[in-house]
């Protein structure tokens, strides 16, 4: 879905010919495999989840496509079309076995890749050549090369159903090669999340249930800032501590057991910022929670409210957002016929999300553009399907 002043999105079947072709043209043969997963935003529930709390996510019509082909050499050669990721774009390692394990190292996008082959759940490895691409910019916080990892365990066991609870359990057990294998603790809900294309997630269980978003007089504007999105310092783990210290302060097992009355219990022993970042986390919770029935009852004006009430958390509770992000929330809330509008993602830059009447897309779509001094980039979405094998 496009509007005026918005991205054309590339189709699954355009990602997938161009991957094809690099991949004929950098291995020299035709490839017999594809998968490919979706980019997936946030409407709201932000750092809840390592928090055991709720998420509200939506899968995005922007995917990711890995193609590939099993060879006897031993050998998993791996190559790239995105960009913005490190060089080297084309590597190559071989496939672990009881003589020889894997280990992570440069390029840093690589290592999502090697995590799943070495942790993939099975005795037998296909030896691969592949090559992903991608139809979103990595550090948007919508696609990035994580969702490389649910595409190579599409690509090493086809057989998977990816839909409902197996499809979940089989997409957290990726947050570990992620956690092993790159230098930033990986949000739980990323890979679950694309398995589905809309889903209200307990992150304590893993559980979901899916939220219907079928009115097509509202639709989702994606605004991305251009401000890189980057998670590997040390903001998201401090962040992350503070609210574990937090909750065996008073004594729960994580903030999803904890209310506002019991964080005010505890504000005197919490330190000032510490108590607002568990402020943060236990509203959010709340609010995520509420959103859902409210958007299952299409009351997109309450839904709004509760967007606007994250941003503001998020903004001055957890300050993960910035200047650039506040001004997109700022100048799409001047605009007559949106409801709400938030960041998504980590923080730190990426993208804002807009929940609007579809009549007003390109009538928000300018006037952002007016307000706004950096260049943004929009992409005007609405829920897609969730990873699939696909054929050659």
């Amino acid at each position: 879905m496009a509007g005026a002043g918005s991205t054309d999105i590339p189709s699954i079947e355009s990602v997938k010919a161009g991957a094809v072709e690099y991949f004929k043209k950098h291995f020299g043969v035709t490839p017999t495999t594809a998968a490919c997963a979706p980019g997936r935003v946030n409407l709201i529930g932000e750092h809840t989840d390592y928090n055991d709390g709720f998420v509200l996510p939506m899968a995005l019509p922007q995917v990711t496509v890995v193609v590939g082909k099993r060879t006897d050499s031993g050998l998993c050669r791996v190559t790239t079309l995105a960009e913005g990721v490190d060089e080297p774009k084309h590597v190559e390692f071989p496939v672990p076995n009881k003589e020889n394990s894997l280990h992570p190292g440069s390029p840093k996008w690589a290592n999502y890749v090697k995590g799943v082959v070495a942790f993939f759940p099975g005795k037998y490895i296909t030896h691969g050549d592949r090559t992903p691409d991608v139809s979103l910019p990595l550090g948007t916080a919508l696609v990035s090369v994580r969702y490389i990892v649910l595409n190579n365990y599409l690509f090493l066991n086809n057989k998977a159903s990816l839909w409902g609870r197996h499809g979940s359990s089989l997409c957290a057990s990726a947050n570990t090669p992620l956690g092993v294998y790159v230098k930033c603790t990986n949000n739980p809900t990323n890979q679950p999340t694309v398995c589905v294309h809309g889903m209200f997630i307990f992150c304590r269980s893993m559980d979901s249930r899916p939220v219907a978003m079928t009115d097509t007089k509202v639709a989702i504007l994606v605004t991305n800032s251009n401000v890189k999105h980057e998670l590997t310092g040390t903001e998201y783990p401090t962040r992350r501590k503070q609210c574990e210290e937090a909750a065996t302060l008073m004594g729960k097992h994580s903030l999803r057991e904890a209310t506002i009355t019991d964080i005010e219990g505890f504000k005197t022993s919490l330190d000032p910022e510490s108590y607002r970042r568990i402020r943060h986390v236990v509203g959010e919770i709340a609010r995520t929670e509420e959103a859902a029935v409210a958007l299952e009852n299409n009351d997109y004006k309450r839904f709004g409210e509760l967007m606007v009430q994250s941003h503001n958390s998020l903004r001055d509770d957890y300050e993960v957002s910035c200047t650039e992000l506040d001004k997109l929330v700022e100048a799409a809330l001047e605009v007559d016929g949106v409801y709400g509008s938030r960041m998504t993602g980590g923080g730190f830059g990426g993208c804002t999300v807009t929940l609007l009447e579809k009549s007003s897309v390109e009538k928000a779509i300018d006037h952002i553009q007016k307000r706004y001094k950096g260049a943004a980039t929009f992409y005007v979405c609405g829920p897609a399907a969730g990873a699939t094998v696909l054929s050659v």
